[in-house]
């Protein structure tokens, strides 16, 4: 294979920079009270919510292998079985290494694997292959990594309004899903192997559902050749989701060779509604057939980092990180036929010198409310209604860089992370619940079931380390019950079984507490 696997270290270290919009970014600041307001039917959408779904995690494909080797580490596809969900940022120069060669077989193990642990992948495919940049005379030969990296994916000189400018990414989607799709009966003589598989082509494997066109094309902060107004990432996906509706040739887009997979929008830098609206009016006037326009999407994405005014991190319930939810919850009914909505950044660091730190937080260390944070962010999440979250990050960049988002991780020096281990646990007590209603808000007390089972979890939602009291209706038919605490270094949640009589007294604190009614 010609895949060369790079250096751990530099490659995250450049990517902070290109996926995370670590230098500017725009905030929505809206007015806000200082509690989580009460939620009704109307927030939420009318879909089942599976609590596990928000415990997904972003990383990169050598976090699977062991070092200087393209064979996979079981320790660290265990620990990346912590998670439920992977987002994998793969740049396209990986697969297509020179124009119109294709080669990823090195990717069929961890696709295969990660089905087979049910870990969601989401393959977020990004960045100008090298063989692209060269034609912009601004390239910079001696700096090859690194020089335009950021930006939009079209040879120089295109028009970025037009969906044919964005064509070569397009059959690079195309050859992806007819690679890992489900479709068995594609025609084989549009599908491009590497030369040791040209005997042998494989298609329809059937390990890979989802597939996200670029990653924050609103990256305003690396000036204009790296973004993209919303009509231009719109033209740039509708060639990408269908060969825009089938007219840019038979090897062209994602649905074109496997019409179950789907395409999820990039996720956008600033969490902002307005930007996905205007897409869809672009699909109005763009993507019309038989007098009916289509979307060009899937699925709705963007990225929010909680934290106050860009000074510090802030607990998910005190920021404005559940208003902007709502508000991609009532575009999507509105507009875009209640199509799934999934934030696939989000998290906290734990270097106290940076912007994105957790607060301090007495008896506590940052590591420890990373974890409080990370779990109630997920239960956040649910209560509104959106359908999957993915943490930045499996790794820390680097734990003693206070640049936001460079101590992220949720694993640290080949082990969870309390973190980590939270969101472990919350896997394995909670992987078949899903979200039901909310009975209270200070504190909060959410209701989750799996089938005749009740769940319910109970959290302060604060930042001082508040401590209070609330009592449970649990009715006189159930006589026992169990309580779950999450705890650090371990692989469960501490438990004990409780009796009860009707009622039950609990002590809530800012770490969450589940209550299991069986």
């Amino acid at each position: 294979m010609n895949f060369i696997k790079a250096n751990i270290l530099i490659p995250i270290l450049i990517s902070l920079s290109v996926n995370c919009f670590c230098c500017k970014k725009k905030q929505i600041s809206p007015t806000l009270p200082t509690k989580e307001t009460k939620i009704d039917s109307d927030t939420l959408s009318l879909k089942s919510i599976r609590f596990s779904d928000l415990l997904g995690v972003n990383g990169f494909e050598w976090e699977y292998t062991f070092d200087n080797s393209n064979n996979l580490d079981p320790n660290k596809v265990d620990l990346i079985n912590s998670f439920t969900g992977f987002r994998q940022y793969l740049d396209w120069e990986k697969i297509e290494p020179k124009e119109g060669f294709y080669d990823m077989g090195f990717y069929d193990e961890i696709y295969r694997k990660n089905k087979e642990l049910g870990i969601t992948t989401l393959v977020c495919l990004q960045i100008m292959p090298t063989w692209m940049r060269k034609s912009y005379p601004s390239y910079n030969t001696t700096d090859p990594y690194s020089s335009l990296r950021d930006y939009t994916p079209v040879p120089n000189g295109s028009n970025k309004n037009l969906p044919a400018s964005y064509i070569a990414m397009a059959k690079v989607g195309f050859q992806i899903a007819a690679r890992y799709g489900e479709n068995k009966s594609i025609d084989r003589n549009l599908v491009k192997v590497a030369p040791y598989e040209q005997n042998a082509p494989k298609v329809g494997l059937g390990i890979l559902k989802y597939l996200e066109c670029s990653n924050e094309p609103d990256k305003d902060w690396r000036g204009p050749n790296a973004q993209q107004t919303p009509e231009q990432y719109a033209a740039h996906l509708s060639a990408f989701y269908d060969g825009h509706m089938g007219t840019l040739g038979a090897d062209v887009g994602v649905k074109t060779a496997d019409p179950t997979m789907k395409v999820v929008m990039a996720g956008i830098a600033d969490p902002n509604p307005a930007f996905v609206k205007r897409m869809i009016e672009w699909c109005k006037i763009n993507r019309v057939k038989d007098g009916k326009y289509s979307l060009c999407f899937d699925v709705i994405n963007y990225h929010h980092y909680s934290n106050e005014n860009w000074q510090k991190g802030k607990a998910p319930e005190l920021s404005d990180v559940g208003l902007v939810a709502d508000n991609f919850i009532k575009l999507s009914k509105a507009h875009a036929n209640d199509t799934d909505i999934w934030v696939t950044e989000c998290g906290f660091d734990v270097n106290p010198k940076s912007i994105q730190a957790v607060a301090s937080i007495a008896n506590k260390t940052t590591r420890q409310t990373q974890a409080d944070w990370i779990l109630r962010t997920s239960l956040l999440y649910a209560r509104k209604g959106i359908k999957r979250t993915f943490f930045y990050m499996l790794n820390d960049v680097n734990l003693n860089d206070p640049t936001q988002y460079a101590s992220a991780g949720l694993i640290e020096k080949g082990e969870r992370r309390i973190s980590g281990d939270y969101i472990y646990q919350a896997k394995k007590l909670m992987s078949n619940y899903v979200y039901v209603s909310t009975t209270s808000n200070d504190p909060i007390v959410d209701l989750y079931t799996n089938g005749l089972k009740k769940m319910y979890v109970l959290t302060v939602p604060d930042q001082k380390d508040r401590k209070t009291t609330h009592t449970l209706n649990i009715g006189k038919e159930v006589k026992e019950v169990t309580l779950y605490r999450p705890q650090a270094g371990s692989n469960e949640m501490s438990s004990q079984k409780v009796a009860v009589n009707d009622k039950l007294v609990i002590n809530v604190t800012e770490t969450p507490t589940f209550v299991k009614i069986e």
